[in-house]
């Protein structure tokens, strides 16, 4: 039985080496969720994020928080966001940023799978349909950024304990789960649309 994996930020490219796809891995420590707009704001707008991400984690969620007293705020509900909506900003986005840890929902292309071979940073996905679960996961809501944006984009900084199941889609050398995969189950249903069309070839 393999020993349950743990990454505790700040990250770095050591801690992630031995890390394949579909390995399951926690994080304790941090991360950032961080979504469309505020990758909008640091790579169109250079504009620098007021968050340090150097070895650091961020969530592609759109989370629903609840106020509390002295303007502090408790987690509610975090889902992942598709993590393909942030492709086209990705790659520069971990080369400026130095964040070693991408959480989200979904695969990501080529240029996220370069970026996390040159820079040593991974993928991960957690488990869709679980925002409820996920929320009980996170210890507290340290801080908060660019609230100017909404709940869903603001910069929520947020400290977990082995929050997971997290599972690797792309590693440190670029290898990609979801891409591995697609060509995998293309050829079963290429097989499996053979098979049938012989069976049902008598239907006019």
């Amino acid at each position: 039985m393999k020993k349950k994996k743990i990454l505790t930020t700040p990250i770095s490219s050591e801690d992630l080496e031995g890390i394949e796809v579909g390995d399951i891995i926690y994080l304790t420590g941090h991360f950032v969720t961080c979504r469309d707009v505020a990758h909008r704001r640091l790579i169109e707008r250079n504009i620098e994020l007021p968050v340090d991400l150097q070895g650091g984690a961020i969530f592609h969620a759109g989370p629903i928080v609840r106020p509390l007293e002295n303007n502090k705020y408790e987690m509610v509900s975090i889902g992942p966001t598709t993590s393909m909506r942030m492709e086209k900003f990705e790659k520069k986005f971990i080369e400026r940023t130095g964040v070693k840890l991408i959480i989200g929902k979904g695969g990501m292309g080529r240029d996220t799978e370069i970026a996390c071979r040159e820079e040593k940073a991974i993928h991960v996905v957690f488990p869709a349909g679980c925002a409820v679960v996920a929320a009980t996961e996170v210890e507290e809501i340290e801080d908060y950024k660019w609230e100017d944006l909404g709940m869903p984009e603001t910069l929520w900084v947020c400290r977990v304990k082995e929050f997971g199941p997290l599972i690797v889609s792309i590693d440190t050398q670029g290898n990609n789960l979801f891409e591995k995969n697609k060509v995998i189950f293309n050829k079963r249903k290429d097989k499996a649309i053979k098979e049938i069309s012989e069976n049902v070839k008598f239907i006019k």
